[in-house]
């Protein structure tokens, strides 16, 4: 169904919420000494401005010292907006520059699947950023220039993140399947564990897939000590900022709010003992040795949800048909079903929603917010038996009635929904961190001087 709506994984925290870090940001537009002091080849200053110098070899990429300098300085600015110290300067050029090799090694691996984030998404990505934060996209535009982001290249990271979730969906989410056997299993397994939700961080010491034993007893005697420091009172987003390899380790090792059901398997059991401020014993997994702490732990609510039965008529907009053209055929539409005509034939007839045409428009019982904003706000503006008037979303032009309204305690439907969910998403995570290991692990990185 063309219009369900969920939270878009490429949308990073810390860019949606950007109006709101902006004051803890301040007016600092260049970071701390230590990030701008990256070496530069000795040349004259006009040579300088030409040349750059390569940090990093990626296969057949690199990565120079002024892209490693302005992720730094976003770095920088980041971790002062959580209120976290930057680690030493080495430390940091270290955890940046591991996060770029990543990157480059993400995009190209998009690249040779043919994945490719034309302008218009970008586009829409951009304007859901500036609604989400109530405001225009000149403000959000301005905002960003003035906290010293080039704006073009704050396109360019969201084309990136979005890329990545792309090549995630590809070569991971799309091959994860979840039985109903599974999700049985699983709420029969969780008790009322499922109420609960937990405020995550993590500190990872990674391993290479194969590693020695060598390897994983070094490992492991570095994340003891990691762990030893955090318990004698070491502040842990800074060790994780400072000693973490996981993907988070810039933001503190923030693994944001998981439901119980939602953490993965090898964590779920240590987590489930824990209480608010607890940090974890050693957990060893296939990618190497963790060490969790609880933030904080909510409970959870009955869920009653308010639900609508609507149908609808899409008319989609292409080379052949305009906006105007889609808008006029809807009010055409729209006039004989107030002359009398069965709005369920003229649907068949005529939408493009090939899922709903079939069932005359049909869209079953559904929360207004499982649906895109445009969408949403002309569902709650209908009452039982309206008909809208001709309106525009992402995916064309719409003609939708509402039929009956509803109140109901979708509890349990919603706990199997998030089980599902949730099992999918373990997997994945669980994959994709190895996808990643593999991609790192296979590929030629040659780290260069930065003298």
């Amino acid at each position: 169904m063309p219009m369900s709506h969920k939270r878009q994984p490429w949308l990073r925290p810390w860019l949606v919420l950007l109006l709101a870090a902006a004051s803890a940001w301040g007016q600092q537009t260049t970071p701390p000494a230590a990030v701008d002091s990256l070496p530069a080849p000795t040349l004259s200053e006009s040579r300088r401005l030409v040349l750059d110098f390569i940090v990093a070899v990626v296969d057949d990429d690199i990565i120079t010292a002024s892209e490693l300098r302005d992720a730094a300085r976003s770095a920088v600015r980041q971790l002062q907006a959580q209120g976290t110290q930057v680690p030493p300067q080495d430390v940091l050029l270290d955890r940046v520059l591991e996060r770029l090799v990543l990157q480059r090694l993400q995009i190209t691996a998009a690249e040779r699947a043919g994945i490719q984030v034309d302008d218009q998404t970008v586009n829409a990505a951009l304007a859901d950023i500036a609604r989400r934060n109530n405001v225009t996209l000149g403000a959000l535009r301005q905002t960003i220039e003035s906290e010293g982001y080039s704006y073009e290249q704050f396109r360019e990271d969201i084309r990136r993140d979005i890329t990545s979730a792309r090549l995630r969906q590809r070569m991971v989410d799309s091959r994860i399947t979840v039985s109903d056997q599974e999700v049985d299993s699983f709420l029969a397994q969780q008790g009322d564990r499922d109420q609960r939700e937990y405020h995550l961080q993590q500190i990872l010491v990674a391993l290479p897939e194969g590693a020695s034993p060598e390897a994983i007893a070094t490992a492991r005697t570095r994340a003891q000590e990691v762990l030893d420091r955090v318990r004698a009172g070491a502040d842990f987003q800074e060790m994780a900022v400072s000693y973490s390899d996981g993907q988070q380790a810039l933001e503190g090792g923030d693994l944001g709010w998981r439901r119980a059901s939602e953490i993965p398997s090898v964590f779920a059991e240590t987590v489930g003992r824990m209480q608010a401020g607890e940090v974890s014993e050693l957990i060893r997994s296939p990618s190497g040795f963790h060490i969790l702490k609880v933030a904080e732990v909510r409970g959870q609510d009955q869920r009653v949800v308010e639900q609508v039965h609507a149908r609808h008529i899409l008319i989609n907009t292409n080379e052949l048909v305009t906006n105007d053209q889609a808008q006029l055929q809807l009010q055409r539409l729209r006039e004989r079903i107030e002359s009398g005509a069965d709005f369920g034939d003229l649907a068949r007839a005529h939408s493009d929603d090939s899922g709903s045409a079939r069932q005359g428009g049909d869209l079953g019982w559904m929360s207004a917010s499982d649906f895109v904003p445009e969408f949403s706000e002309e569902l709650l503006s209908l009452g039982p038996g309206e008909l809208s008037q001709p309106f525009s979303s992402r995916y064309g032009w719409h003609l939708v009635q509402v039929l009956e309204r509803r109140s109901r305690d979708n509890t349990q439907e919603y706990l199997r929904s998030q089980a599902r969910a949730t099992i999918q998403r373990r997997k994945a995570d669980e994959e994709w961190e190895l996808w990643l290991r593999r991609l790192r692990d296979e590929a030629y990185v040659e780290e260069r001087p930065l003298t």
